[in-house]
């Protein structure tokens, strides 16, 4: 990367910043560390969860240090792009200020996954590769999601 090029700042939201957001900042950090800085934030922060951060183990990145925070936190950072993840995030996403570009992509909440603990860890895992596989694309996707919801 050049010197004069700096990283892009992208926060990835969901309403707990406990499993999808944490997810996704984990995966930025592990696979896209050379072309931007990853945070993550909730609209209402409850925790990083035992779950995530063990799947997550499991691929071989280690979430375990990350914390929850909330979204208001990040005020004070000049975002490129804002991810949403849930829809209840989209609908509640403060307008950040600066050239931020927010554009959603939502994925399913393995928080709410029941039935055995093998089931549950299933969900988690599924979860987990999806986010991952959007995260591979960074930041192609994301450009292609901004230019679309403008278009909205």
């Amino acid at each position: 990367m050049p010197e004069n090029k700096r990283k892009m700042n992208v926060l990835f939201v969901c309403t707990g910043n406990s499993c999808r957001s944490q997810m996704a900042e984990g995966w930025a950090r592990h696979l896209k560390s050379n072309v931007m800085e990853a945070f993550s934030a909730g609209i209402r922060p409850i925790g990083v969860n035992s779950r995530a951060v063990r799947v997550m183990a499991e691929a071989g990145v280690d979430i375990s240090r990350q914390t929850s925070s909330r979204i208001d936190d990040s005020a004070a950072i000049d975002f490129d792009y804002v991810v949403t993840l849930c829809d209840n995030a989209k609908q509640q996403c403060p307008v950040f200020p600066g050239e931020a570009k927010l554009v959603h992509r939502a994925f399913s909440d393995p928080y709410f996954a029941s039935g055995t603990e093998e089931e549950i860890m299933d969900a988690f895992r599924r979860t987990r590769d999806e986010i991952r596989k959007f995260v591979e694309n960074m930041p192609d996707n994301l450009a292609e999601l901004a230019k679309a919801s403008s278009k909205q």
